[in-house]
């Protein structure tokens, strides 16, 4: 008798229809991806594309020789390689692992061929396309304008939401490499979160106590960036999705 097991899979993908998702799954392999990972370097080619399914990838654009500063973060709402959709087969930045964790690649070619049979996973992959666009230029606004403390705490969010814990480990040094600060400025900022009983960081540990009053501390970019994702491709939240498949 048939047996049904439940996957959790990327938010783009979760709702092809099964024989799109069976035929997409049978052209990729489920990755482990390693914490700290380079998976490309930029001006490399996009050999794969990356649908993160409980990993976190950051791209990383060059600040100095030796330094780079975190432009974007992608989890199981987005893929790795959406460049592909304009035909740039190079890619733009580096993109290294955030959080160790599964992911579904696929071959460039093979997944340039589902495009062109699949006109829901298409529309998915240009609907994301303007929703990185955005969220690029959302970034470069914070960045600008918002104050450290609030940056963080949209940081902090934005990797719960991709981490799907209210608890995780990042170091102080990867959180200052994130912002694009100094440490200092990563020390006071968590301090202030710290005094509000917002959060409690212990060596690298990180716990979110008051989710909703993080988000209150939160530049208005976090709200920005999810209204956006879930207005143009119609998804409720950024929780992790679930898809049965039948063996």
């Amino acid at each position: 008798m048939p047996t049904q097991a439940f996957y959790f899979v990327n938010h783009l993908l979760a709702d092809l229809p099964s024989k799109e998702y069976e035929t997409l799954i049978n052209k990729s392999e489920q990755i482990q991806l390693k914490y700290a990972e380079v998976i490309t370097k930029r001006d490399d080619p996009i050999d794969y594309v990356y649908f993160p399914i409980d990993s976190i990838i950051s791209l990383v654009a060059p600040v100095e020789e030796s330094r780079g500063m975190e432009v974007t973060m992608i989890g199981n709402e987005g893929m790795l390689g959406i460049t592909l959709m304009l035909g740039v087969n190079d890619t733009p930045f580096s993109a290294q692992v955030r959080k160790a964790g599964a992911a579904i690649r696929i071959a460039a070619p093979e997944f340039l061929s589902l495009l062109e049979h699949s006109p829901l996973l298409k529309e998915n992959m240009n609907s994301y396309l303007c929703v990185s666009f955005s969220q690029l230029v959302q970034a470069a606004i914070c960045n600008r304008f918002h104050f450290v403390e609030e940056r963080l705490a949209r940081l902090l969010l934005m990797i719960r939401d991709r981490a799907h814990s209210t608890s995780f480990y990042i170091t102080q040094d990867l959180l200052a490499h994130m912002l694009g600060v100094r440490r200092v400025g990563v020390t006071k900022a968590a301090l202030a979160l710290q005094h509000k009983n917002l959060i409690g960081y212990s060596r690298g540990y990180v716990v979110i106590h008051h989710v909703q009053g993080l988000e209150d501390e939160a530049c208005t970019c976090y709200k920005t960036d999810k209204e956006t994702y879930n207005r143009m491709l119609n998804k409720i939240n950024f929780e992790l999705t679930a898809k049965s498949v039948t063996n």
